[in-house]
Order: structure tokens, then C-alpha cells, then sequence
């Protein structure tokens, strides 16, 4: 049950980094890795985040957190704007904005045990110390299915699954209302995804955070999240409830994504692809919509304006010219 109160609230968001040659190490171009990207997420909502590797998700994520500092602008997080907060003042929210990154063997320390690697935000924010510290980690390794015992591990003692479980605990340890999840389970076995989103999706229902869940697999994304954001060079081409995106994609790229996924039954005809060729490059992005290089359904207007994300039904925008109509059946 999600809350129409959004606790995020994203406008403008820009991320440009600088291509650098010589050496002088003279600006010779601009990586436009996010390019004004707008949304929101509620209180206890998961907004999925899809695209293809390079579009700029993972950057999104960055930057709301202020692990990179966005080009441009304005990042709200309960009504507050903490897009140019200072170190010390940006201190106290970061316990309300916490990460689990895709590959966990990478973000934990292999010179720590699991049961410190958890507790090290309690202690860095001074909120438990001593027994109580080992008790809140002793429950936070029951609340994602690991036992107690084994906080005395290091990372190379677990499986890839109960070291994602780990990275999950670490993110609840500090009872954040936001945790951004970027690709959490494109590392792990199949088997092994269905029981860390099923643990999300638990963990949510218990404590009531929201997520953004960054991924690209649409078949987790379908499970997990209840709206839906579709990224394509660096822009948002068009968002929607969960439900209404799968059976009515309206632009162009979304529709392509949903016809590139595999289908277990082979007498079942696949859709033709929809799409050809590959992501330009964010260093030189086409003109007008970014998506025209590729699409079928291009027009005179498409390689000279830039298509506004607006609304084509209720609670669905999209940033197309045809507003993915006619052209699916064309």
C-alpha cells in the first residue's frame, strides 16, 4: 500500500561530466550522462527505473544521494531541498537515503566481519555502541534471513545471495525512508533473485520505506515495483503505473524493450524487433529527440524539437511526438 505523500521529488536533474585531452587537460567535450530527469517517489512506493546499460540510471542514483554532485537541478527529499546542502548539513539525511549497490562482494570490506560491516553506520552516527550495537545487528542479520552466528564471518565466507543480504542489512541499519537499489540482483543466480526481491519486498511491507529499483531485467522490475520510469539517454521517455506500461507501452523505445524479452514458450511467435542499431553516444547526442536515430516511427519534427515528457492518460507521460498511438500498429 503505497502513500500519495512523495518523499522524493526529482526536477531537472542534470549530470554533465567534462571530457578532458592533452596535456594541459583541456575541456574537449561534455558526457551529458543525465540530462533533465524529473519524478517522484511516494512515501512506501517503488518506482522501477529501466533502460539500457549506459542511459544513465546508476547516475541518477549518484547524484540523489549526493555521492556525485549534479550538474543542475533540485533533488527534495521530504520537502526539503538538499541538493546543495554542505557536508555537515547533508550529514543527518544521509541516515534517510541509503544504497545497495549490484555487485556485493565489491562494496563490502574484506577486512571487516559482516556483523561489523553492519554495524559501522550505527557507530559512524553514533546511534548504538557496545552490546546494544551487536543486538541491533543480531537483529538486523535475522530480518534478512542470515543467522546471528556467522557476524563473525568475513565477506568471502558467504554466498553471493547472503552477501547481497548483507549490503541489505547495512542499508536498514540506520531505518532510512529511502533506499535506492541499483541493479541488486543482475549479479546473483536466478534462483537466488527470486528470494532477495521476495526479501524486499517483505522488508518494505514491515517497515514502509520506499525504493527506487534501478535494473534493466523488466521481468523483476514487473515484480517489485509499482510505477514504472524508462530512461533513454539520459532523459525519462515515459513513466506510468506498472500495470499500464506492460499492456500499453506509448513509446516507441518502451515498446521495443517489451518485445526484446525472451520467450520461455517457443511455439509463442516473438513481436519483430522494433529497433535497430545502438545507443548513440552521450558525448555527442543526436538532435532533437535523442531516439530519432533509431526509431521506425521517425518524423521531419523528431531530428529538430525535443519531445516535453507530458500526459497521455492518468498517471501515464510520454515524451513522444506520435505519443506511442498509431504508430505501434504501423
Amino acid at each position: 500500500m503505497t502513500d500519495a505523500r512523495a518523499l522524493l521529488e526529482v526536477s531537472d536533474l542534470v549530470k554533465h561530466y567534462p571530457v578532458r585531452s592533452g596535456i594541459l587537460r583541456r575541456k574537449v567535450g561534455t558526457v551529458h550522462a543525465v540530462d533533465g530527469v524529473s519524478f517522484t517517489v511516494g512515501v512506501g512506493e517503488t518506482l522501477g527505473l529501466v533502460g539500457e546499460s549506459g542511459c544513465g540510471k546508476s547516475t541518477v542514483a549518484r547524484s540523489i544521494l549526493r555521492l556525485v554532485e549534479p550538474t543542475g537541478g533540485s533533488i527534495r527529499l521530504n520537502g526539503l531541498d538538499i541538493t546543495h546542502l554542505g557536508k555537515a548539513d547533508l550529514r543527518p539525511h544521509r541516515r534517510s537515503m541509503q544504497i545497495v549497490f549490484q555487485d556485493p562482494f565489491a562494496s563490502l570490506n574484506p577486512r571487516m566481519t559482516a556483523g561489523d560491516i553492519v554495524g559501522e553506520p550505527l557507530s559512524v552516527h553514533g546511534l548504538a555502541a557496545g552490546s546494544k550495537k551487536r543486538d541491533r545487528v543480531a537483529e538486523l542479520f535475522q530480518q534478512v534471513g542470515l543467522r546471528p552466528d556467522q557476524m563473525q564471518n568475513y565477506p568471502h565466507q558467504f554466498s553471493g545471495g547472503q552477501r547481497q543480504r548483507i549490503c541489505i542489512a547495512r542499508a536498514l541499519s540506520l531505518g532510512p525512508s529511502l533506499i535506492v537499489c541499483d541493479e541488486p540482483v543482475s549479479a546473483l543466480d536466478v534462483s537466488i533473485q527470486a528470494q532477495v526481491i521476495n526479501l524486499l519486498i517483505d522488508l518494505q511491507r514491515q517497515h514502509h520505506f520506499s525504493y527506487l529499483f534501478i535494473a534493466h531485467d523488466l521481468a523483476v522490475v514487473a515484480h517489485i515495483s509499482h510505477r514504472v520510469a524508462v530512461m533513454y539517454l539520459g532523459r525519462i521517455v515515459e513513466t506510468a503505473e506498472k500495470r499500464e506500461l506492460f499492456a500499453n507501452p506509448r513509446h516507441p523505445y518502451t515498446q521495443a524493450l517489451l518485445a526484446s524479452v525472451p520467450v520461455a514458450n517457443p511455439r509463442i511467435k516473438r513481436l519483430k524487433a522494433l529497433v535497430e542499431g545502438d545507443v548513440p553516444s552521450p558525448i555527442n547526442p543526436p538532435s532533437g529527440c535523442a531516439f530519432h536515430t533509431r526509431c521506425r516511427y521517425v518524423m521531419d519534427r523528431c531530428r529538430i524539437e525535443t519531445p516535453a515528457l507530458l500526459e497521455a492518460g492518468p498517471q501515464h507521460q510520454v515524451a513522444c511526438f506520435l505519443n506511442g498511438g498509431t504508430g505501434r500498429g504501423a
